[in-house]
């Protein structure tokens, strides 16, 4: 496999919902990879959160990559408000709809990237029929809809898994299949969310996650910054 290096994304869920530009651009100063945007609708997750106008306030306040999670039913059909509200990536959840394959390249015929994301008690067998088809795998370490719980180790063996057929087939970042050998391309993302820590980052990480997104812990920390290098020197 590639270098695996390690990309941090603090979720803003985690931060005061009435300063969220303030919040956008502490995440920014931390040094972090990405900004990761929780979305729900009350409805696949028992939580209601933010929408496409909030997501284009913290557009507005940050030059940040926007992860934009939705935790939402029939995503295909948000995907045109949220491009538009400035997200830079989209991931949804494979739960969520009929429709994977074609809200998956919805997504990526608005020229931002496609990512899918699997609960934890989601067989594992579903994963290698989309890995070429989305530009990032997120299996949640918790069950989505609310922060602070505490990390599912078994989840784990997902992350282990979807890393070991990468390796296989040679997915590299992108959904791309690349000769044997090929260095070009860094590898395929695995993001991890839900109860990340500087322990459970490093479990993440042995098993061969690449992204982390994490929400109390960095938080909760007097100095954000400290808290993202602390779980990227994990790796």
């Amino acid at each position: 496999m590639a270098e695996n290096i390690v990309k941090i994304a603090p979720s803003i869920l985690a931060g005061d919902f009435g300063h969220l530009a303030e919040e956008a651009k502490r995440i920014e100063d931390s040094g972090a990879d990405y900004l990761h945007v929780d979305v729900m609708d009350g409805h696949f997750v028992p939580n209601l959160t933010i929408g496409p106008q909030a997501v284009a306030a913290i557009n507005r306040a940050t030059n940040m990559f926007l992860d934009v999670h939705i935790m939402v039913y029939n995503p295909y059909d948000y995907v045109e408000r949220f491009v538009e509200s400035g997200a830079d990536r989209i991931t949804f959840h494979f739960e969520a709809t009929e429709d994977v394959e074609e809200t998956l390249e919805f997504i990526r015929r608005c020229n931002i990237q496609a990512g899918l994301a699997f609960c934890p008690e989601t067989s594992l067998s579903f994963i290698p029929k989309f890995l070429d088809k989305c530009d990032l795998l997120l299996l949640m370490t918790v069950h989505p809809g609310f922060g602070g719980q505490d990390f599912m180790s078994e989840v784990l063996e997902k992350v282990q898994f979807t890393r070991e057929v990468c390796d296989r087939l040679d997915i590299r970042q992108g959904g791309i299949t690349v000769e044997p050998g090929t260095k070009e391309l860094p590898p395929f993302e695995i993001q991890v969310d839900g109860g990340i820590n500087a322990e459970t980052a490093r479990q993440c990480i042995e098993a061969g996650a690449n992204v982390l997104v994490a929400g109390t812990y960095i938080f909760k920390q007097p100095d954000m910054a400290a808290a993202v290098r602390s779980l990227r020197t994990k790796a």
